[in-house]
């Protein structure tokens, strides 16, 4: 996004938030704003190219993250066919690493996009999530090495280097349409949650074998990364002053509400993929159908798609902060219910309402950034210091459920701590609420105080 675009738009936000609360608005910012809608031709937006760019975005989440969210399937298959040597713990390591590189390797790919290297991180991301499907698919069994090098790292890496470029792209294309077009983009991943199941498991299951169903998978993935960066288009130049992540950071650690959404969505994230890698050889294990197993992450993901579709129309009513405390409540609640999974309608009941309540959580999660975010040019540099801090909890959460429980799967013990820990999560984001709302009223103070000195 340019730099002389950005200004304009914080500061049209700066003055209406100024004219709501009675304080007078500077002449300057009076002035950039009235010359805004002036010049209609600054900003084309959508044309042509901007739609053929989001339908690359949406390509590329749904062969990212959509695929990282069916690593159930794996897990589920490795622990019963092709890696009986290792615990569940050593698996879940697998998809836990992949999940922390997607994350993490978003700090270093938004500052590179930012210095225009969009193109260079679409094509070599797209190139090493091809190259890594097709080495998975040569890996033996009961050979943890290979199936880690080639999914974990390799797949992480790739998931990571293509993330944020194709989200943050969009803001060369669109404005007004932004966030429609941003739920397009995201509907991508969720269609890929569910998408992929199915596939993934009717190839590896099927009458084709491991490597043959890996082939197909990488070569389905590849078509579509493919038809992605032929579609993708950059139209801005990058600022000329990216902004520092050093000096975000330490900004951070002075603004408490922020920390303590951080150390939430720490906590809570350490229990948030359990029922995603875990669910499906759950139901197994508990005597379900296979074929209809098989399709639990389905309606899990399906139902994430219509939380994070319906989020928004609530947080309208209930305020971001209010829904996160009430679905991350919600999570730990239901994770607690894994409990007493043992037949098929209670695969159905929590597939359904767990996967809605954290469709909703999902969604969340940027929006509350935005809101506790003072300045809005270092949002993109907090939400990678916010990734940061939940890779590293998606890394240890997984391992720690598996290795709860152990192999003799004694599925109360994982439920326990993941339920325990989401519960902590939320009391961690009240209090967040609660500090956000005093501070809010500490700064409005003294622009109110301001607003009666002038007046005559």
């Amino acid at each position: 996004m340019a730099a002389e675009s950005e200004s304009r738009t914080v500061h049209t936000k700066e003055t209406s938030l100024q004219e709501e609360k009675g304080c007078p608005v500077t002449s300057d910012v009076c002035q950039v704003t009235k010359d805004w809608p002036s010049n209609p031709h600054e900003f084309v937006e959508g044309g042509l190219t901007g739609w053929a760019t989001a339908f690359g975005a949406f390509l590329v989440q749904f062969c990212g993250v959509g695929y990282a969210a069916s690593f159930g399937v794996y897990q589920d298959f490795y622990t019963q066919h092709y890696l009986t040597n290792e615990t569940s713990s050593a698996i879940s390591w697998i998809g836990s690493t992949s999940a922390f590189l997607l994350l993490t390797v978003g700090l270093v790919s938004g500052s590179l996009h930012d210095r225009g290297y969009f193109y260079h991180l679409m094509i070599t991301g797209s190139l090493l999530q091809s190259l890594s499907l097709f080495l998975l698919s040569f890996s033996k069994p009961n050979q943890y090495y290979q199936i880690f090098f080639s999914q974990g790292l390799g797949l992480g890496i790739a998931f990571g280097l293509t993330y944020i470029p194709s989200m943050a792209i969009i803001s060369h294309h669109f404005r007004r349409r932004r966030t429609l077009v941003m739920t397009f983009i995201a509907i991508g991943t969720s269609l890929g949650a569910i998408i992929h199941p199915i596939v993934l498991n009717n190839l590896l299951n099927g009458p084709l074998s491991f490597a043959n169903g890996v082939r197909v998978s990488a070569g389905l993935v590849s078509l579509f990364l493919l038809t992605a960066c032929l579609c993708m288009r950059t139209r801005l130049d990058p600022p000329a002053t990216p902004v520092n992540y050093i000096v975000a950071s330490r900004k951070c650690i002075h603004d408490l509400p922020f920390v303590l959404m951080m150390t939430a969505g720490f906590i809570f994230q350490i229990s948030f993929y359990y029922p995603l890698f875990f669910f499906q050889l759950d139901s197994i294990k508990h005597g379900i159908s296979i074929n209809f197993s098989f399709y639990s992450l389905v309606i899990l993901n399906g139902s994430s798609c219509l939380g994070r579709f319906t989020s928004g129309f609530i947080a309208a009513f209930t305020g971001v902060p209010d829904l996160m405390i009430m679905s991350s409540f919600s999570c730990g609640v239901l994770i607690f219910g894994m409990i007493g999974l043992s037949s098929l309608a209670s695969v159905v009941v929590l597939g359904v309402v767990y996967g809605y309540v954290s469709g909703v959580c999902n969604a969340m999660g940027p929006p509350l950034m935005a809101l506790l975010t003072p300045d809005l040019s270092e949002l993109g540099a907090r939400m990678g210091i916010c990734l940061f801090a939940l890779g590293v909890a998606s890394l240890i959460g997984t391992p720690i459920c598996g290795a709860l429980l152990t192999a003799s799967y004694i599925w109360w013990i994982p439920a326990v701590f993941s339920g325990i820990v989401s519960l902590a999560g939320s009391m961690v984001f009240t209090i967040m609420r609660y500090k956000f709302l005093r501070k809010q009223r500490v700064d409005v103070l003294p622009l109110d105080t301001q607003a009666v000195e002038v007046e005559p």
